[in-house]
């Protein structure tokens, strides 16, 4: 141990004190950190007023979902996270993968079953649901609806039928030219006028089929940019095999692109999650509408940096998670790679 810590000590003095301008410059860099971490530590600890977050923790986690109903959303949210720790601490295989995808693909209908009052329950409107639990259920909603839509536009893109090609070419390009808030807009705001008075689409609604088609056309050239990575002798070699087109882009093919855009397509679920704090400025309380509508309370004004702190670890923690467990699928499709 003794003979570690010399050589530290030795590698530190060779890199960091070689020379009397590196011995001033170290010693500057390290002052500012130890000044910056005990600012923030001591501002933390002893000056910040955190009851704007523990008064309001429930508010933060459900919205104004009616109080003697909150179980559903708690069942839920522990559903969820245990699915989520399921995934990263295990090695699956066989029948076990295949049952961890299926209860994923379900998770999302399940959740708005609970919340919207399904298998028997009494109803709950959409307008109540809110904070954490509405970040989540939008973010995934609008995954649900964009991966296959986006699939289906990189093959339409990726086809030889020179039609269908240009169909799918100018909506990812008319998507992707267009700033998601006028989407947003446009799906809020506009789309209620075209519709006659009796007939209604909630908010929530609105809100997915905006994010969804919206970040279909990103996922569209992920999975277009996985497609041009397959190389030729692939279908060479499932023509070989006698796999007809349908079953080479089933069990070859997609499998293939799908494995090779999982990180660009991890980048776009990190994102679709932050963009659902736009939402905000439309009406929907999701996490910033909800620190919104607690910091225009007189009991908590001004206090806008404890709640904006308490958000930036939220919104931490769940893109991590999303993130290790891509890393995790990632391993699961590449066993003989360590996961990095």
């Amino acid at each position: 141990m003794n003979l570690t810590c010399q050589k530290l000590v030795k590698k530190a003095r060779r890199n960091l004190f070689q020379n009397p301008i590196d011995t001033i410059i170290t010693i500057i860099l390290l002052s500012i950190i130890y000044w910056t971490a005990s600012s923030v530590l001591r501002w933390l600890f002893t000056i910040a007023d955190w009851t704007v977050v523990t008064e309001n923790l429930r508010l933060y986690i459900f919205g104004s979902y009616p109080v003697e109903k909150q179980w559903r959303p708690q069942l839920w949210l522990t559903l969820l996270s245990a699915l989520s720790l399921f995934t990263l601490l295990g090695r699956h295989k066989g029948h076990l993968k295949k049952s961890l995808s299926s209860f994923w693909i379900m998770i999302t209908p399940l959740g708005i079953f609970l919340l919207a009052g399904g298998f028997g329950l009494s109803p709950v409107k959409t307008s109540d649901w809110g904070g954490i639990l509405l970040t989540l259920i939008l973010t995934l909603c609008s995954a649900l609806l964009a991966l296959p839509l986006g699939i289906f536009l990189a093959l339409g893109r990726h086809s030889s039928l020179t039609f269908v090609s240009s169909i799918c070419r100018v909506y990812i390009d008319l998507m992707r030219s267009i700033p998601l808030i006028a989407v947003l807009f446009f799906g809020q705001l506009l789309i209620p006028l075209f519709l006659p008075v009796s007939f209604e689409i909630s908010r929530f609604i609105r809100a997915v089929l905006a994010f969804g088609l919206f970040a279909s056309s990103y996922v569209a050239e992920d999975i277009r940019g996985g497609l041009q990575a397959i190389p030729p002798t692939q279908y060479e070699a499932s023509a070989v095999l006698g796999l007809n087109p349908k079953q080479t882009l089933q069990l070859v093919v997609l499998p293939q692109a799908l494995k090779t855009a999982l990180p660009a397509l991890t980048n776009q679920a990190i994102g679709l999650l932050q963009n659902t704090s736009l939402m905000a400025i439309l009406g929907l309380v999701e996490l910033l509408g909800i620190s919104r509508s607690i910091l225009a309370n007189p009991d908590f004004i001004g206090r806008y940096l404890e709640v904006y702190i308490w958000l930036a670890v939220v919104y931490w923690l769940i893109c991590t998670v999303i993130a290790l467990l891509s890393r995790q699928i990632e391993h699961q499709l590449n066993p003989q790679q360590s996961p990095k």
